[in-house]
């Protein structure tokens, strides 16, 4: 078998078998764009009328303008990772493990071209896009981890009777 062909374990799949299975369903980055985007109608909203009320129409216009900042991004990253795991793994390791920080820079370099261009107010808009940033992203996170809690509370009492699998782990 060529190496390319050659399973990473006895019982393993090959990696043409990986990218067949992959290549047939939707990128899981795209899942959690559209999961993400559902959960910014809720956020971004409360978010722009909060400002609106503590810091008036220039803090809403400057929330608004903050929220639309991340949920770009957040596209911006779903596109990038969706790309990075087509062109290989470890493409896909680094830019989840380098893109996190560049994306938080960039999002920086975002603001103060924005606030150097237009007269918005900045505390309305730095607050806005750091509370919308790690909301979603927190929201998400714990939206995940409930899933597979949930599949794994699932599949332990699909168990045996004293709720441990037919399974050796020894």
């Amino acid at each position: 078998m060529p190496a390319a062909e050659t399973p990473t374990h006895p019982g393993g799949l090959t990696r043409h078998e990986v990218e067949d299975y992959l290549a047939g369903r939707p990128p899981v980055e795209l899942n959690l764009v559209r999961s993400l985007l559902r959960r910014a109608v809720v956020v971004g909203p409360l978010a722009v009328v909060l400002a609106g009320l503590i810091r008036g129409l220039d803090g809403a216009v400057a929330a608004a303008i903050g929220v639309v900042l991340v949920i770009g991004y957040y596209l911006l990253s779903g596109a990038l990772m969706s790309w990075l795991a087509r062109v290989s793994l470890g493409a896909y390791h680094a830019g989840a493990l380098f893109g996190f920080v560049a994306r938080l820079g960039l999002i920086v370099a975002t603001m103060l071209a924005v606030a150097a261009l237009f007269d918005v107010d900045r505390p309305a808009l730095g607050l806005t896009v750091i509370a919308t940033y790690m909301v979603l992203l927190l929201w998400e996170a714990g939206a995940r981890g409930n899933r597979r809690t949930r599949r794994s509370g699932k599949a332990w009492k699909a168990g045996t009777a004293s709720g441990r699998s037919d399974r050796s782990h020894g």
